[in-house]
């Protein structure tokens, strides 16, 4: 294989037989549930990184099923996305995620950055109870309930936010463990057909694990919850700000 050959074909590894295909990436029928919560500040202060800034001591866990993306498949994820403000603009800032297939966990860090590692989230309607369940091995980090569809949402006010920036802390080693790349990398959801939105009673427990840590930003209330479905594309990325800049 000539040097020209590998530039022209490298976008991702193994060279020869990438874990994904190349983007852009639309899902279809995103289901997400989504329970806020107030957490400690100062927990907060300590993992969300310098230029963001902590817009309120809230967070959002997250469970998303896709049942159909293009090049990523069929899977499960969920994680904690943080209110964040970047030079004065509101957005989200993702802290965790956890999800059940090869192909989005390469894609989601050698693209943008989004801090994947391989679980067994679920998504499931129990009766009259939307629950949301995170195992790490056999062990359980989350369990999320919420009464299935009490009460309707008005799509607008579930929109907005969606199409607020998001934020990611991209880390890229190089051979001899520093870091080749730092950065903070800035995206958007686009194409946003909103299908439905609802609300209702909800609980929200999270446990300590070692490789998981979840719990790390502890609930001390539980503030909403959402329950919607979407389609859209994950749109690429750009970077915010560059820490191995001098």
């Amino acid at each position: 294989m000539k040097i020209e050959d590998v530039r022209r074909n490298a976008y991702s590894m193994p060279l020869t037989n990438p874990s994904f295909p190349p983007g852009p990436y639309r899902f279809f029928n995103r289901e997400y549930f989504i329970i806020t919560y107030r957490t400690d500040p100062e927990a907060l202060a300590a993992i969300v990184p310098e230029p963001l800034e902590v817009a309120e001591p809230v967070v959002k866990y997250e469970f998303i099923r896709m049942p159909d993306s293009t090049g990523f498949g069929d899977y499960t994820e969920t994680g904690q996305v943080i209110p964040v403000r970047f030079k004065g603009e509101l957005g989200a800032y993702t802290h965790a995620m956890y999800l059940d297939d090869e192909g989005p966990i390469a894609g989601g860090r050698e693209l943008w950055g989004f801090p994947k590692k391989l679980a067994r989230p679920k998504i499931e309607v129990e009766s009259d109870v939307l629950v949301g369940s995170l195992h790490y091995g056999s062990v359980l980090c989350a369990s999320a309930t919420m009464g299935y569809k009490h009460r309707k949402v008005d799509l607008d006010a579930v929109l907005q936010p969606m199409k607020a920036p998001n934020f990611i802390l991209k880390i890229i080693p190089h051979v001899d463990g520093s870091p080749r790349i730092c950065e903070l990398v800035r995206f958007h959801l686009e194409d946003i057909t909103l299908k439905e939105a609802w609300t209702g009673p909800a609980a929200l427990g999270l446990f300590p694990h070692a490789l998981c840590d979840v719990a790390r930003l502890p609930v001390r209330e539980v503030v909403s919850a959402l329950h919607f479905k979407a389609d859209l594309t994950l749109g690429l990325g750009s970077v915010a700000f560059d820490y191995m800049a001098k």
